[in-house]
Parts: C-alpha cells; structure tokens; sequence
C-alpha cells in the first residue's frame, strides 16, 4: 500500500499548490492514501471548513491540525462533522472533533489515522504517550487497522523521536510536523515503522518557516510585535513523505521524502517509477 503524507499547508500559495498537483500525484503514482496537515491554511492560521473541504475534494484522505488547531472559530463547529479532519488526541476529554479515526483507503485497507501533539514548548496538553497508547489499544494495528499513521505535531524532535522508538513495530509511520522544515532522518525503524522528524510544509521556502521575511526578521531585530505575521506569497515546494507498506504486516518497506517546487532540491521516491 502506498502512503503519501503531505507537512502543513501555509497559506494560500501553500493550499493552492496542493489542491492542484495532488490529483496528478494520486493517479499518476497509484497512492492509496493520503494525508495533509492542514492547521496553516487558512491565512497561516488554522483552517476553514471550505479549505478543508477543497484539500479533501483534492485527494486528501485525512486532514490533521495541530496547535492552530482553533484559530479560526469555525473549526470549532464543522469538525463535528467533518470525520476527516482530526485535532490532537492529547486535547482534554469534551473538546469538539476526534483526535484519531478509521477510514478504508482506495485498496479497501484500513487505515487508523492519529493527530498528537507534543508537550515540550508547547502547550501543556495531555500525555501523548498515554493518548496514544490508549487509542492504539481500543484499535491494534493487524486486528483492527491494516496500516497506522502518527502526525506527531511537536517542537522538540527529541519527543518526536521518542514517540518513534516507543511506536516502532506498533505502527506504520510516525512523522513529525510543527516545525516546517524537512528533515533529512527519514528512515525505517529496528521493528519496522517509517519515522521522519518533520515532513516540512507545502508552503513559500523563501521566507520564515513559510510567512513573509519582514515581521519576523523585525521582531528578533527589534524584539517588538509590528505587524500581523503574513504567509509568503512566492512559489511554493510541496514537501512531505512516501511510505509503502506491508499489509501482511503493517509495517514499512520503503520511505522516501518528496519535495516539488523551488528553493530545495526536488525529489522524488524512486519507487514510485
């Protein structure tokens, strides 16, 4: 089964850019499932049930947030019945929409799909080790899933390795998002889980972490708030991570990263060919 996991859309050129090669991606590669961070698209800041509709509309499976999860209000509302958009499992019992979710994937698999976020310069949630252990175990991957995917939304990528290394054998893929950058660790675990710190976003490289270079080159200058930060409207790169997988086992036999667009060097998986 052929996985495509795609890091945070940031903005409009970021979501435009996905909305429109995403279906060329799914059918000229043969992808089974797909999964977006969506939780920068909508202005840089959270996402709008019509944003989240056009990515879904666009190819993607499952949208996941993170911690603009709820920046705009809206969110709040339409993820109660949108089951294809998750916030962190890790939020406190009572907050509206899922934090994790079964869904079939084009090859009739099924693929348990979870949002966590982290703790370390975050914002102190829930345990995510706990969490996620707990929906792992009401859904174990060979009895109930086919494939299980992390979206491991955190700053520290010591956490997010942890998360890896206490996953690995449980899970497909766990990959981190948060910090917009692509790493280069891509790689299959000792037990067979793909792991990527952070998948990097789909957004404009030449600016900070996908905004406009001028405010946040202002504030470590001058260390004083001007301007609203504003997503970067060059060219964007599409960044992510492809995993095949096993179904016998759920476990992963290939991860590559992706990258299109200018300003890092393009990629592809080679076995995608």
């Amino acid at each position: 089964m052929r996985l495509l996991f795609l890091g945070d859309l940031v903005g409009k050129t970021g979501r435009n850019a996905v909305i429109e090669r995403l279906p060329s991606l799914v059918d000229d590669h043969a992808l089974d499932f797909v999964i977006v961070n969506g939780e920068n698209a909508a202005g840089g800041f959270g996402i709008t049930e019509e944003i989240c509709q056009d990515v879904i509309d666009a190819g993607a499976d499952v949208v996941t947030l993170g911690n603009h999860s709820w920046d705009q209000r809206e969110a709040l509302v339409f993820i109660e019945r949108q089951d294809r958009l998750l916030r962190p499992v890790n939020y406190p019992k009572g907050t509206p929409g899922r934090g994790a979710n079964l869904y079939n994937a084009r090859n009739g698999a099924r693929v348990l799909v979870m949002n966590v976020m982290g703790r370390i310069y975050m914002d102190a949630l829930d345990d995510p080790f706990a969490a996620v252990e707990r929906e792992l175990d009401a859904c174990p991957m060979g009895e109930v899933a086919d494939a299980v995917v992390i979206d491991m939304h955190a700053e520290a990528t010591s956490e997010k390795q942890a998360m890896g290394h206490f996953l690995d054998g449980r899970v497909s893929l766990v990959v981190g998002t948060h910090t917009h950058v692509p790493t280069a660790d891509h790689q299959i675990l000792a037990h067979g889980t793909a792991y990527m710190s952070d998948a990097g976003m789909c957004g404009d490289y030449d600016g900070v972490l996908g905004m406009d270079k001028e405010e946040p080159i202002n504030r470590f200058l001058r260390k004083i708030p001007g301007a609203r930060f504003q997503p970067a409207t060059g060219e964007a790169t599409i960044c992510g991570v492809a995993v095949e997988v096993d179904l016998n086992t759920g476990l992963a036999t290939h991860i590559a990263p992706l990258r299109l667009g200018p300003n890092l060097s393009e990629t592809i998986p080679d076995f995608w060919n």
